[in-house]
């Protein structure tokens, strides 16, 4: 199982400006492709250092990495960051040229220290 940390530690207090749709409509496309086994369809929906964090074939390397959706619990969203929560993972996006892009998933708090990531970047 792979293991990284993801270093953006955004408070849940935080209100969400505009985006939060978005945001959680990427998540939910991210973890469509993930339960359907398209891996490089979820690949595509990555940030490119989070690509590049997971071992080669990113293809595989997500579909292995034991990541479950579901339905979003919470969204705040803070410029062009986000932070969908679900019931059983915690997701960071990114908003860039392409829009919303998935930075960080599979991530479980650790008290307070930063989130425990099974993809980063």
């Amino acid at each position: 199982m792979l293991k990284y940390v993801m270093g953006l530690v955004l408070p849940v207090s935080a209100c969400a400006a505009g985006g939060g749709p978005a945001a959680e409509e990427a998540a939910g496309r991210f973890f469509a492709a993930v339960a359907a086994g398209q891996g490089a369809a979820a690949c595509a929906l990555l940030t490119d250092a989070a690509a590049k964090s997971l071992p080669e074939p990113c293809a595989t390397s997500i579909l292995d990495a034991g990541l479950r959706g579901g339905p979003a619990e919470e969204v705040a969203v803070w410029g062009s960051e986000a932070q969908v929560r679900l019931p059983q993972d915690t997701v960071f996006l990114h908003r860039g040229p392409e829009g919303w892009r998935v930075r960080g998933a599979g991530c479980r708090p650790q008290g307070e220290r930063p989130y425990d990531c099974e993809v980063s970047g």
